[in-house]
């Protein structure tokens, strides 16, 4: 008999934050709100209460999955560091994936969709997705970039996805999910140098 693998889905790099634990495909719990720049305070907390009520400990995760961004340079790196933490001292294997394409999974639009997480300025962090059923997969490589200006250079119907919460199943059936081999090495990806890395240069 297969057994059932107990996931903790973590992403934090939009001002939406996501945390479900799935035994395979069933959730268990989950959160999914928007924040008022309070991830560092709500993401341990709601952990702590979905296993609570769930009975269960760190250390009895299969796996976790990370949304890894882009976005948020506070907001991401806080979902990062409690993946790593975890994953390090209970020697559980991690999965990343873009957020872009967490929130493009939570589409039931058939067809290209186009994933945007606000980066200000004007700018958006954009992943050109194509969904076929319950498979999703990236049409273009994601940027930071104006987001009316590339809508302008799509050439075919399309929807556009700034929230919505993952769907687990769409994710596990896509080729998107990056095993991650060494946990010292996980890294968000920022797509863009930080404010601070700007006003050095």
């Amino acid at each position: 008999m297969k057994k059932l693998l107990k996931r903790l889905v973590i992403d934090s790099a939009s001002k939406f934050l996501y945390i479900a634990l799935y035994n395979d495909l069933e959730c268990l719990g989950k959160y999914y709100a928007e924040g008022n720049n309070d991830h560092s305070v709500k993401l341990m907390s709601e952990i702590e209460r979905i296993f609570v009520s769930n009975n269960i400990k760190v250390k009895d995760l299969d796996e976790i999955i990370i949304g890894i961004g882009p976005g948020s340079y506070t907001g991401l790196r806080i979902g990062v560091v409690v993946a790593k933490m975890f994953a390090w001292n209970n020697k559980i294997p991690v999965r990343t994936v873009s957020s872009l394409a967490m929130f493009a999974s939570s589409s039931s639009f058939n067809g290209l969709i186009l994933s945007e997480i606000d980066a200000r300025r004007g700018n958006s962090f954009l992943g050109l997705y194509r969904k076929t059923g319950k498979t999703l997969v990236l049409e273009d490589e994601e940027k930071l970039s104006n987001l009316e200006n590339y809508k302008e250079s799509i050439k075919e119907s399309f929807e556009v996805v700034s929230k919505g919460e993952p769907n687990i199943e769409v994710l596990l059936n896509s080729d998107i999910l990056t095993q991650v081999k060494d946990i010292h090495g996980l890294n968000p990806n920022y797509l863009r140098i930080t404010e601070a890395e700007r006003n050095l240069s």
